[in-house]
């Protein structure tokens, strides 16, 4: 059963489990002797301490039409990347850790520094940004999903839905995004959908009028999932921000280059919850303070690439139909809480609304400080072309990296 979900825009494809998911584990099995399939897993170190990773790993451990799985590890020195090594070796698919930190790789960076192609700031973009380029050096992927380290109700499954409609020849999706219902311990979870794009969104198809890329993004029923899966064919020319707007930048991505009929949003589990990020009023570089500006300028970016005009009146009266709008949702979800059983804490939710409501004009303020900016990570088109050995020498980092622990 597949719906088209507002606008018309992309298909939503719904989990009724007519078909089980060890049903669809067996096709996949089947369809990627012809279509490989990479997994990413960009991860922090921190997060091997965490008890999300094992039952990942061992979940994953499980999964047999995978032919690959990139783990890039960010923020490790080197007892860290060989204990990591030995952590993920259980893995019994053909796998291997990039250590982002490694001298080797630090050395890939200062090359790419002098031809002024380095990501500008370290993040989530930059660390999946390495790992595709590390994959698409290996030349044998047809198919790359990624989904996050943190996820504390991981189950197999959830892998097997998202690549699916990508996987399956008889389908024509060149990008799949996975959604589910954001709820855990009692509570509505999905703060910065809810409270951000969402009323963002409207407010902007008000303020700005009709934008058919406003439309597509909401189209989206959790736009803001750490879970896709897409075709590599388009992966030489991805352009994505290096900080927490990589979701809406690989969206963003899909609208500019695929048609809407090559993209679908699947169901891809009942229950979903992983690491909460703080609110971090006091600190505009973390938790979702940081995350809310990121994802505001990566909207605004794209829009203004489209012909949109942003100007100092315009970003305040965004911020003000944005703030009665998201008050208006918010008295939706207290009410939708309400009828559920489950609990929203109005006062802290308001509180985001207001810090967001901020963030949307100091995103706005540091748009129109920065009109020469380059804020997206260069194509690895872009990359191969100023230095063709590039990749090749990324492959051989990572081999060297592997035979110092021997």
């Amino acid at each position: 059963m597949a719906d088209f979900h507002q606008n018309g825009h992309i298909a939503t494809l719904h989990n009724l489990r007519a078909k089980t998911a060890e049903e669809m584990s067996h096709e996949l099995t089947t369809f990627s002797k012809d279509r490989k399939i990479t997994l990413i897993l960009p991860c922090l170190y921190s997060e091997l301490e965490l008890p999300a990773i094992e039952s990942i790993v061992d979940e994953l451990s499980r999964v047999p039409y995978l032919h690959r799985i990139i783990i890039g590890l960010d923020r490790a020195n080197a007892e860290q990347y060989a204990h990591a090594v030995k952590f993920f070796s259980r893995l019994p698919q053909n796998h291997v850790v990039i250590w982002n930190d490694s001298p080797r790789n630090l050395a890939i960076g200062e090359r790419l520094k002098a031809h002024g192609l380095y990501p500008s700031e370290p993040g989530k973009g930059k660390n999946v940004w390495g790992c595709l380029g590390y994959m698409m050096a290996c030349r044998d992927s047809s198919v790359m999903a990624i989904h996050d380290c943190d996820i504390v109700t991981y189950n197999k499954d959830m892998l097997t839905r998202l690549v699916y409609p990508v996987v399956n020849p008889r389908f024509p999706y060149q990008l799949s995004k996975g959604y589910y219902p954001r709820i855990g311990d009692g509570k509505i979870n999905g703060r910065v959908t809810r409270l951000l794009v969402s009323p963002l969104l409207i407010a902007l198809k008000k303020v700005v009028g009709d934008k058919d890329y406003i439309d597509f993004l909401r189209s989206f029923r959790y736009p803001l999932s750490g879970e896709f899966a897409m075709r590599t064919a388009m992966l030489p020319d991805l352009r994505i921000p290096s900080d927490w707007g990589l979701e809406i930048g690989v969206l963003s991505e899909a609208w500019r280059n695929l048609a809407p009929k090559s993209v679908c949003q699947v169901e891809i589990s009942d229950a979903y919850d992983h690491k909460h990020q703080e609110l971090s009023p006091e600190d505009a570089e973390t938790g979702l303070n940081r995350m809310s500006t990121d994802i505001c300028k990566a909207i605004f970016r794209k829009l203004a690439a489209d012909g949109t005009v942003f100007t100092g009146n315009v970003f305040r009266t965004l911020k003000a139909v944005y703030y009665r709008t998201a008050l208006d949702l918010l008295e939706s979800y207290y009410n939708d809480a309400e009828m559920n059983g489950l609990s929203i804490d109005r006062h802290k939710e308001e509180r985001s609304i207001e810090l967001f409501a901020e963030n949307i004009m100091n995103a706005g303020h540091a748009f129109l400080d920065n009109p020469f900016e380059t804020p997206f990570i260069p194509t690895w088109s872009r990359v191969h072309a100023a230095d063709s050995m590039l990749m090749a020498d990324m492959l051989t980092a990572v081999k060297q990296d592997y035979a110092d622990l021997a």
